[in-house]
C-alpha cells in the first residue's frame, strides 16, 4: 500500500501539463489564452501536485489531532489568499469584484442585501412558502442572514465561505479514514486542501463552498450513523437535516444524498451497519419520503424528470444556434461513460470563456487523477470486492454524476463540482492500491490525459468554425 502521493506521479503530472499546454498553445496559436490564464492555470497545476506530495509524505505519521489542524489553517490560508487576490483581479478586469459575465453570483448579493429591512417571516414566506421551487432559497437565506450582520460588505461573506470550505477538508479525513483506511483519508484530505476548483469558488459569491461544506457533512454524518454502534436522536436528526438543507441549494443534490444513503443502508454488510439499526433506519428512511411526498420537493423533482430530455435537447440547441455545431453530439449517452473524468480543461481562448479558463489547470488535474479513479472503482469490484462498504460514496457520485451527464450540463465544470470532493477520496484510494500490475494502465492514462486536452480543444475550435 502507498501511503503518500509519490514525487514521481506529481512530476509526471505538471510534465504532462506543460506539455499539453505548450502543444495546445502552438498549434491553436491565434486562440491562445491570454499570459495571465497561462500564468494561472501553470500556478494551479504545480501547486497541486507539489504541495500534494510534499505534505502526504511530511504529514503521513502526525498525530491526527495536529494533522487535522494543519489541514485547516493551510486550507483556510489558501482559501483567504485567493479570496482578496480574485477580489483585486475582478475588480481590475471587470470594474467589479465579480466575475466575468456574472449573473447568478449579482442576483445572490442583490437578493440578500435587497432583504437587509426586510423582516424574517416576510423573508421565509418569500423564499419556502410563496414559491415553487426551492433550489437556491437556502443559499439567499443564508447569504441574507449574514446581510443582516455584514450589510452589503461584499468579502465578509466569501470570507465566511473560505471557513466553511477550509472545515470540509477535515471532515473528508473523517469520512474517507473510515471508509478507505488512514493513509487514503490523510491523502484524500490533502488533495480536497489543495484542490484548484475548491479553492476557486471561495472567490465568488455563488453557492458552491457553502454547499459542498453541507453535502460533506452530510455524507459524514450519515456515514457515521451507518458504521457507529451508538446513535442517539441527535445522531439521526443531523444527517436528516443536513439532507433537507442540500434540497433548498440544488434540488438534484438532495436527490442523490438520499439515494446514497438508502443505497448504503440496502449493501452495505450487516457486520458494518448491524441488522436491528438496518431495519430502524429504513423504517425512518420510508417515514421521510412519505412526508416529502406532494410537497414542493416532490414536485420540483417530478417536474425535473418529467422535463430532463427537454432541457437536454433545448441546451444542445441553444449551444448550436450560438455557432456550437458539434454540441448536438455531446448527449447523454456519450457523456455518461466518462463523467468520471470530465470536465475537460479549455486551453484556448473562445467565446469569452474566462472563467473556464481560469479553470483550466484545476481541469486537468480532475483529468489526470480520473485514472486512479478508475483503478478504484475497479479494485473495489475485482480486487479487494469491498464495494458494498464503500456503497455510500459510490452511489452518491454515480447518482448525482449520472442526472448531470442526463443534462444539459454534462461537462458544465459548476454542475459537476459537487461530486468533486468524493471523486478525489476514490483517487485517494486508487493511489493506496497501486501496484506493478495496474500501475501500467497509468502509464497508458499518461498519454491519453494530453490527447484529451488537445481533442477538447480542437472540439471547441472545430466546432464554431474557427479554423
Amino acid at each position: 500500500m502507498i501511503p503518500f502521493f509519490p514525487k514521481q506521479i506529481a512530476a509526471k503530472g505538471i510534465y504532462l501539463y506543460l506539455g499539453a499546454l505548450a502543444a495546445v498553445s502552438i498549434f491553436f496559436i491565434r486562440h491562445a489564452m491570454s499570459w495571465e490564464f497561462i500564468l494561472m492555470g501553470i500556478v494551479w497545476v504545480v501547486g497541486f501536485f507539489l504541495l500534494s506530495s510534499y505534505c502526504s509524505k511530511r504529514w503521513q505519521d502526525l498525530p491526527q489531532k495536529r494533522l487535522l489542524i494543519n489541514l485547516f489553517l493551510v486550507a483556510l490560508g489558501l482559501r483567504v489568499f485567493w479570496v482578496f487576490f480574485s477580489y483585486i483581479f475582478y475588480t481590475l478586469k471587470t470594474g467589479i469584484p465579480f466575475e466575468f459575465s456574472a449573473g447568478d453570483a449579482l442576483w445572490y448579493y442583490e437578493e440578500s442585501t435587497g432583504n437587509i429591512h426586510t423582516k424574517w417571516k416576510d423573508i421565509w414566506n418569500y423564499l419556502f412558502v410563496d414559491t415553487t421551487t426551492i433550489s437556491d432559497s437556502g443559499y439567499v437565506f443564508y447569504l441574507t442572514f449574514l446581510a443582516k450582520i455584514f450589510g452589503e460588505n461584499i468579502l465578509f461573506p466569501r470570507l465566511i465561505n473560505s471557513v466553511f470550505s477550509a472545515a470540509a477538508v477535515p471532515l473528508i479525513y473523517l469520512l474517507a479514514k473510515r471508509n478507505i483506511g488512514e493513509e487514503g483519508g490523510r491523502l484524500a484530505a490533502i488533495f480536497v486542501c489543495f484542490m484548484p476548483n475548491l479553492i476557486f469558488y471561495c472567490g465568488l459569491h455563488m453557492k458552491e463552498a457553502f454547499m459542498i461544506f453541507l453535502m460533506v457533512a452530510y455524507l459524514e454524518r450519515a456515514d457515521y450513523l451507518l458504521r457507529s454502534k451508538k446513535y442517539n436522536v441527535l445522531t439521526i436528526a443531523l444527517p436528516v437535516l443536513l439532507a433537507i438543507s442540500l434540497f433548498t441549494f440544488r434540488t438534484v443534490l438532495g436527490a442523490a444524498a438520499v439515494f446514497s444513503f438508502v443505497t448504503a443502508l440496502v449493501f452495505t454488510n450487516t457486520s458494518v451497519i448491524g441488522k436491528k439499526k438496518r431495519i430502524m433506519l429504513i423504517g425512518w428512511g420510508v417515514l421521510a419520503a412519505l412526508t416529502l411526498t406532494g410537497g414542493v420537493i416532490m414536485t420540483e423533482l417530478e417536474g425535473y424528470i418529467e422535463e430532463k430530455d427537454t432541457n437536454q435537447a433545448n441546451k444542445r440547441m441553444a449551444q448550436t444556434e450560438k455557432g456550437n455545431q458539434w454540441a448536438k453530439y455531446a448527449t447523454g449517452t456519450v457523456m455518461a461513460p466518462v463523467m468520471f473524468v470530465l470536465p475537460f480543461p479549455t486551453m484556448v481562448d473562445v467565446d469569452e470563456q474566462y472563467t473556464q479558463q481560469m479553470l483550466s489547470g484545476g481541469n486537468y488535474v480532475r483529468n489526470f487523477l480520473g485514472g486512479f479513479v478508475l483503478i478504484a472503482v475497479f479494485s473495489a469490484l475485482f480486487i479487494t470486492k469491498n464495494w458494498r462498504n464503500l456503497s455510500l460514496i459510490g452511489s452518491f457520485v454515480i447518482a448525482y454524476l449520472g442526472i448531470i451527464s442526463m443534462s444539459g450540463f454534462a461537462n458544465s465544470e459548476r454542475f459537476l463540482l459537487p461530486g468533486l470532493p468524493m471523486l478525489l477520496i476514490m483517487a485517494a484510494y486508487g493511489i493506496t492500491q497501486l501496484n506493478a500490475k495496474n500501475y501500467r494502465f497509468i502509464k497508458i492514462w499518461y498519454w491519453i490525459v494530453p490527447v484529451m486536452a488537445f481533442a477538447w480543444a480542437f472540439f471547441k475550435l472545430g466546432s464554431r468554425g474557427l479554423f
